[in-house]
């Protein structure tokens, strides 16, 4: 069975990134299902994924979390098992983090993954995919978050709109305190299959995917050569 992971460096809901994802399930009429934990289920954010869908042949759902036993009928494992593809919005990643464990869906994600559905998503939605990184869910500066280790890298997402994502990230791996990892620029995205890059995807020639990693005293950037998304 493939695992695959379709990781962006925005959280945004990009036509062209969901049907390339619609595409990888290599499914007629994918059950494409939106996870919106880390925004707090933010209403506006869930219509904006229901609109694009509406340009896709993809049938969408929405996992929420702040539900109760009365709201919600489906257990998390009904859900998740039914998708073809998952996609994790932006956000807060240590707080999505932390209400997943408590729920049982990083362990639901999990299975699902090795059972061939395709994950995905953007900022706090490619992080957690990863063994760690940088994020912006705590007080005052950016700090170091621990991932789900579906990928034994780390990752920094928003590496070119945020000036000091990109200098973190290489300081980061210099000081040990993050493996080698992956970096997507905000209108990039990377396709793994089995934890190696597939392709590196992006919607113009100013956005790029890399591959950040330390040798002796130095850290170096490989950009991933990309195939532009119309």
């Amino acid at each position: 069975m493939r695992k695959q992971l379709l990781i962006y460096g925005s959280g945004r809901h990009r036509l062209p990134f969901l049907r390339y994802l619609a595409q990888i399930t290599e499914k007629e009429n994918p059950n494409i299902c939106f996870l919106p934990t880390a925004s707090g289920d933010d209403k506006n954010y869930m219509i904006s994924f229901y609109e694009v869908c509406k340009e896709l042949p993809v049938t969408p759902h929405v996992l929420k979390v702040w539900i109760n036993s009365y709201d919600q009928k489906e257990t998390f494992l009904e859900i998740i098992s039914k998708m073809d593809a998952i996609v994790v919005g932006g956000g807060n990643t240590l707080n999505m983090l932390a209400i997943w464990k408590a729920q049982g869906i990083d362990l639901l994600l999990k299975q699902a993954y090795e059972k061939g559905c395709v994950m995905a998503g953007g900022s706090a939605g490619s992080l957690c995919w990863f063994n760690g990184g940088t994020t912006d869910s705590r007080p005052a500066e950016l700090s170091i978050v621990k991932g789900l280790k579906f990928i034994d890298k780390s990752h920094c997402p928003h590496y070119n709109s945020e000036a000091s994502r990109r200098p973190l990230y290489h300081q980061n791996i210099l000081e040990g305190h993050l493996t080698d990892g992956y970096a997507c620029d905000d209108r990039s995205a990377i396709h793994f299959i089995n934890g190696k890059v597939e392709k590196s995807i992006s919607l113009d020639a100013e956005n790029h995917s890399y591959y950040v990693y330390r040798k002796d005293d130095s850290v170096f950037e490989e950009k991933l050569e990309s195939e532009l998304l119309s």
